[in-house]
């Protein structure tokens, strides 16, 4: 247990105040932080993303923000390897890696270890299943990766060709399950969740944030955004909610409520995500108020680097 790295996770349902306490923790322990969030590796999509700013970064390092263009895939993958990366170029300054982020799969997949296999994007073989349905792709994943398709719902259309891709490559989705938890983890992780005991507060949190991603200036980056032909962030939350707005479809208002309600379901997701981890630390913002998290948090860190024979469950209980 003493040799493996340590790290600092702080998650969370986006607007939870997950960036402020990365930040706080980061500056208390001399630490960096890595942005573990699958949509702020995009460049020209900040307000969107809430990605931090330089202002709200407040000088501490921030890695794996705002560095790919919009147009390219970025997988669960390739977050561990770049993670991975920067986590031992920071362990090898002396400094803390503090991951921040809501991407609960890019966190669980780092922090286990997971391998993943090597068997890259086919465009080929992408072109020559695009024009099949779902149903189509489906029956030809049920007859190739029968476990596989088991665990993936028909319409997830993504993922059912990169399933068929790995089966192509030689290797399989099920396959690559059982070898991805092959060897032990050289991490040890301190997780920190910003939660809400009233999930109303959450909700009017990001009913707040929408607002203010509004008046930021939300409309022209997605306007741009979205303008952009193959754009894997198109996707995100804030952008296309935007798009019937700006073909003129339905008012500014409806497509702000649509946002608001959308960005609750996904903090929904986060949130139900979250809840499985039984080694999080839950800290009720609306209860403890944001000093006395903050303060509790760092007091947590502390004594998780400076106690390498701190037991797990005894940290769970708190």
């Amino acid at each position: 247990m003493g040799d493996k790295i340590k790290l600092i996770c702080v998650v969370g349902a986006t607007a939870s105040g997950k960036t402020a306490l990365g930040v706080a923790l980061a500056k208390a322990l001399d630490g960096e932080v890595i942005s573990a969030d699958s949509m702020q590796v995009y460049r020209g999509m900040p307000i969107a993303t809430a990605a931090a700013t330089a202002e709200e970064q407040q000088g501490v390092p921030h890695w794996l923000l705002e560095f790919l263009e919009p147009e390219e895939s970025f997988s669960v993958a390739d977050f561990v390897s770049l993670a991975k990366e920067k986590i031992n170029d920071i362990v090898s300054r002396g400094k803390v890696p503090v991951l921040v982020g809501g991407t609960g799969l890019f966190i669980d997949s780092l922090v286990q270890n997971l391998q993943f296999s090597d068997v890259g994007a086919d465009e080929e073989l992408r072109a020559s299943l695009a024009g099949k349905t779902n149903e189509e792709l489906y029956e030809e994943l049920c007859a190739a990766d029968g476990e596989a398709a088991a665990q993936i719902h028909p319409n997830n259309r993504k993922r059912v060709i990169r399933a068929l891709e790995l089966c192509r490559g030689g290797t399989s989705k099920t396959q690559q399950n059982a070898d991805s938890r092959n060897g032990e983890s050289p991490y040890e992780a301190l997780w920190i969740q910003i939660d809400y005991s009233d999930r109303q507060k959450l909700y009017d949190r990001i009913d707040r944030r929408v607002d203010n991603m509004l008046e930021a200036g939300l409309a022209d980056e997605a306007k741009v955004m979205l303008g952009r032909t193959g754009a894997t962030s198109r996707q995100a939350i804030g952008h296309k909610e935007l798009a019937p707005y700006l073909r003129g479809e339905i008012p500014l208002q409806e497509a702000a409520d649509n946002l608001k309600r959308e960005t609750r379901r996904y903090a929904k997701r986060q949130l139900t995500w979250f809840r499985r981890n039984e080694k999080i630390h839950r800290l009720c913002a609306d209860e403890l108020g944001t000093e006395a998290v903050t303060a509790q948090a760092i007091a947590l860190a502390k004594a998780f680097l400076n106690n390498p024979e701190r037991k797990t469950d005894e940290e769970s209980q708190n």
